[in-house]
């Protein structure tokens, strides 16, 4: 028997039979019942048919998450089971939201959220414009394939341009000369001038080893708060160690610093060098374990009566993490890490193991030790370390923590706590702030281009020729031309949430650029033709780079699709489900039912 290229095989697998379920209609109300195999349904799609129900999919997820594009672009309400509904103009968390009821074209969904949330995890914006070219490149991909091309040598075409127009966009890309630039970036980014200035400001303050973080606030209002110097979650221990009772704070001026990993509960392991400390008159600040027992009583009771003034805190974090922060603040204050692991223990600590800072503040809650600049080498080698580890690191939880230790070692945290009347509004102004925030941290990475589409737009007309100059052979050159043919779709998609016909838009843009110069373009807010490096309407590079790359990695993939492979969802009406659950409790009550 033979298959036709369009033709539907159903695949019957047969799973092992620890993983197999009773069917509903064997379920008897007996004491035991025979286990029974259920044979579980793929589909299998061919040649055409598979790739139109990817196509399908993908301009499912485009045509909703295009309307949030530009300065007056639309925004896209989203149903949640629980809680209120939230409306959004965020790109990739639009897409992620959204699940079709057949599953091939589900699969198509599943791609484009793939190339959304790779952009947004590269560069952390970009994700509507890399879903808008995605869309562009498969639906004229499809022509080609359709009319005879191979889609292999179009696939292979459509990378090679997607990096050759990469480095293009590098090197027409601009550095960021100061605040204006950034604030320029995060209000394009953000869609708001009061929180571009925030951003701006927030960012400029902490400078380029700083960390900026978003926080909710109990007000209307968005305010920002800084910290400088190394800050840690973690109070004094008792507060019989507090010397300011008016305010719950004690602050030492020049002290010394212990930091260790060890539990200190005898005195005896800390008493040379507490006579050591009495010696010196110098004020000394301890971070250990913990601090409990005999020990704690004698520290309380000398800094009461005036012979040592000691402060002592919990080591923050746990486990490796906790090791990782002693390390830090060991490194920023010159001290020596004491751990039995690298074989120094506190009975064996001199005064010249211990670090040194300008000023140490310690609340209830937190600890600011502000550094006196010693250790500057030092501290830039650890942060070079710490980025190298999240770069490396296997989690986003473990990528923020690096981040935040970063931030802590290189000078300051900027905290913009976002003000909302609704927990709709916030949430929407949360992901606005985060975006703006990527796209100011990728600006000062890569440098930026013109915004509104306009690099692109310009690139299509300038660099053209050259990339299909450099691919050789006849069907890849097809996917170049695609590749090229689809940079202008983000252009053209600003132009038509503003009302505008977007052919007659990129047509006018690239007759200036080609006039004026690379730059010129149309500013969707104002409705005017206009310089708009000029007039601070920017992008990242890095994340008009992405955009390319993400779309042309996954549009060219689908392009070589031939075969596709899915489950047939199998529909349960009520009673099917209430006799499925009735048939679990049964067989979890009754013995010899159920698996």
């Amino acid at each position: 028997m033979k298959f036709t290229s369009r033709a539907l095989l159903t695949l019957l697998l047969l799973p092992s039979t620890s993983a197999f379920t009773t069917p509903l209609h064997l379920l008897k109300t007996s004491s035991h019942v025979t286990p029974q195999t259920v044979l579980q349904s793929k589909k299998v799609s061919f040649s055409e048919d598979s790739r139109k129900k990817l196509v399908n999919g993908i301009n499912a997820v485009a045509d909703a998450v295009r309307v949030t594009l530009g300065p007056k672009g639309r925004n896209v309400v989203l149903e949640r089971n629980y809680g209120a509904p939230e409306i959004v103009n965020d790109g990739v968390t639009i897409a992620r939201e959204i699940s079709l009821a057949d599953p091939e074209e589900n699969v198509g969904v599943r791609l484009v959220q793939e190339v959304a949330s790779k952009s947004d995890s590269k560069a952390g914006d970009g994700t509507t414009t890399s879903t808008i070219m995605t869309k562009e490149i498969v639906n004229q991909g499809m022509k080609a394939v359709t009319s005879g091309v191979n889609p292999v040598a179009i696939n292979l075409g459509i990378k090679m341009a997607a990096g050759l127009l990469a480095e293009e966009i590098r090197a027409v890309a601009k550095p960021v000369e100061g605040i204006d630039d950034l604030r320029n970036v995060a209000t394009i980014a953000s869609g708001s001038v009061d929180m571009g200035r925030i951003i701006a400001q927030a960012v400029d303050k902490v400078g380029e080893t700083g960390s900026t973080v978003i926080e909710e606030s109990q007000t209307l209002v968005d305010e920002v708060e800084f910290t400088e110097g190394l800050t840690i979650d973690r109070g004094y221990i008792s507060p019989y160690l507090v010397k300011d009772q008016e305010r719950q704070v004690a602050e030492l001026l020049n002290p010394r610093i212990l930091v260790t990993d060890a539990k200190i509960d005898n005195v005896n392991e800390v008493v040379p060098l507490l006579e050591q400390m009495v010696k010196t008159k110098e004020p000394i600040f301890i971070v250990a374990e913990d601090v409990t027992g005999e020990a704690l009583s004698a520290l309380v009771v000398n800094k009461m009566r005036g012979v040592l003034d000691v402060v002592a805190i919990k080591a923050p974090g746990f486990g490796q993490r906790r090791k990782d922060y002693l390390q830090d603040i060991a490194i920023a204050t010159g001290a020596t890490y004491v751990a039995e692991e690298v074989g120094i223990t506190l009975d064996s600590v001199t005064l010249d193991m211990l670090g040194t800072a300008d000023r140490i503040v310690v609340m209830k809650e937190q600890t600011t030790i502000v550094t006196d600049g010693r250790q500057q080498e030092a501290v830039d080698a650890r942060i070079t370390q710490i980025r190298k580890a999240a770069e490396n690191a296997d989690t986003d939880f473990d990528k923020e923590k690096a981040i935040e230790r970063v931030a802590a070692l290189g000078g300051g945290i900027a905290r913009i706590k976002v003000g909302a009347a609704t927990e709709t509004e916030l949430k929407d102004k949360k992901l606005r702030y985060e975006d703006a925030l990527n796209s100011v941290a990728s600006a000062k990475e890569m440098g930026i281009v013109p915004g509104g589409g306009a690099c692109l737009a310009r690139l299509q007309d300038t660099v053209y020729d050259k990339i299909l100059n450099e691919v050789e052979d006849e069907d890849m050159k097809q996917g170049a031309m695609i590749l090229m043919r689809s940079i202008a779709a983000p252009c053209m998609q600003v132009a038509e949430n503003a009302g505008v016909e977007g052919a007659v838009v990129l047509s006018n843009v690239k007759k200036l650029a080609e006039e004026k110069g690379f730059g010129w373009g149309w500013d969707a807010k104002t409705s005017t033709y206009c310089n708009l490096l000029e007039n601070g309407i920017i992008d990242p590079a890095k994340v008009t780079i992405n955009a390319v790359e993400n779309s042309a990695s996954v549009a060219g993939m689908v392009l070589t699709t031939e075969c596709l492979v899915t489950e047939i969802p199998v529909i349960m009406s009520e009673e099917d489900k209430q006799r499925a659950f009735d048939a679990g409790a049964m067989g979890a009550g009754m013995p010899g039912v159920g698996i």
